[in-house]
């Protein structure tokens, strides 16, 4: 009966994995499900899946059950009145999953078709783990090797002839008994550094902010699927940068004119502070909607190629459409994609162009 449970219970979950396949784009848009996670667990509503059961009928209703009926006759009679108003009976239900944040990124990848992330880097501190490599003489029971303590004891009683083929019981004395020995081992741990650059001049309206947002959350999720640690910076630009926590990232509101450089100066100006790219795997996002003071522009090329691309994993530019921004940055970005490899550029006109938009920063698999 377990058995048949579990197979059961797995054939449910590949059907939830397929309705939420199925439906990715619309549950990755939504921003809601970022703010109830809890215990890294989501909800999911599936309206699709109907869950069979059994329902008893209204004595005396009729229907099939209760004497002959026609192919098709439902078991009982309707419920209600369809035009009167509000009614009294029970409607359809919405069933609610909970998947783990793991889960729907394992989901995402295989989607996406996300390949794995090679980490690059190594942090200075290492952690250390037991490992066991050989066998002493005395130890805790819960170590005890329980073959080699056999074996002992069995050359043992046929050597001193106490051994009998007929009754072959084999008793360990203390001086047969052998335990596991283990050692100290240290191992260096992949760490990632992920840094999220925003304008939030007057031009980047609330919704612009949330699509950042829902993306930002789904690009840490993958990434810490690959990683031991991860530290996160949030940077904010209009004419001028400064690093801030996230809260304040994502409602923050200027006004006033963009500088884009500002943010790639202190990008720059904290990895080689605080995170060297010979230990950290860094990971720079920029999005903005593509306005920018014409004349940084040169400087921003600049920085970019001479100073942040050789250090970073990734760099990737997301330029969220705007009624008021220009959008003439992305086509400078573009110009570098076939140059520099750890280069990406992704539109994202709308919550619907999320998905597609984390398909084209992440693709790479660097």
């Amino acid at each position: 009966m377990s058995q048949k449970i579990e197979r059961d219970q797995q054939r449910f979950k590949k059907i939830v994995r397929g309705k939420v396949k199925s439906n990715l784009s619309k549950y990755i848009g939504r921003g809601e499900m970022i703010g109830k996670k809890g215990n890294d667990l989501v909800s999911i509503p599936l309206p699709q899946i109907d869950i069979p059961q059994f329902r008893y009928g209204e004595k005396g209703s009729g229907g099939v059950g209760q004497g002959e009926g026609q192919p098709g006759q439902p078991l009982t009679a309707p419920r209600g009145d369809s035009d009167a108003g509000a009614g009294d009976q029970p409607g359809g239900h919405i069933l609610e999953v909970e998947l783990s944040l793991e889960e729907l990124a394992a989901i995402m990848g295989e989607e996406l078709a996300l390949p794995r992330i090679e980490p690059r880097g190594k942090k200075n501190i290492v952690t250390t783990r037991d490992k066991y490599t050989g066998i002493r003489q005395a130890g805790p029971e819960s170590l005890r090797h329980f073959k080699r303590t056999f074996k002992r004891a069995l050359k043992r009683q046929i050597s001193s002839g106490v051994y009998d083929p007929k009754n072959p019981t084999v008793m360990p004395i203390r001086e047969d008994k052998q335990y596991r020995s283990w050692k100290e081992i240290q191992k260096p741990e992949s760490v990632a550094c992920i840094i999220y650059m925003m304008d939030v001049s007057g031009s980047m309206t609330d919704e612009q902010k949330e699509i950042v947002r829902v993306e930002s959350f789904w690009i840490d999720t993958w990434i810490k699927k690959h990683y031991k640690g991860i530290q996160t910076i949030y940077i904010i630009h209009d004419a001028v940068a400064q690093e801030v926590d996230e809260h304040t990232f994502y409602h923050t509101r200027e006004s006033g004119g963009t500088k884009i450089s500002s943010a790639y100066e202190l990008c720059d100006k904290i990895i080689n502070q605080r995170f060297p790219p010979d230990q950290w795997n860094l990971y720079a996002f920029h999005f903005s909607d593509g306005d920018n003071w014409g004349d940084d522009i040169p400087h921003c090329i600049e920085i970019l190629t001479e100073r942040l691309l050789p250090k970073v994993n990734l760099f990737g530019y997301g330029q969220v459409e705007s009624p008021y921004g220009s959008g003439e940055f992305f086509d400078y970005i573009k110009e570098m994609l076939g140059e520099k490899a750890n280069v990406v550029a992704s539109r994202i006109p709308d919550r619907e162009a999320i998905l597609g938009s984390i398909k084209e920063f992440l693709g790479t698999g660097r």
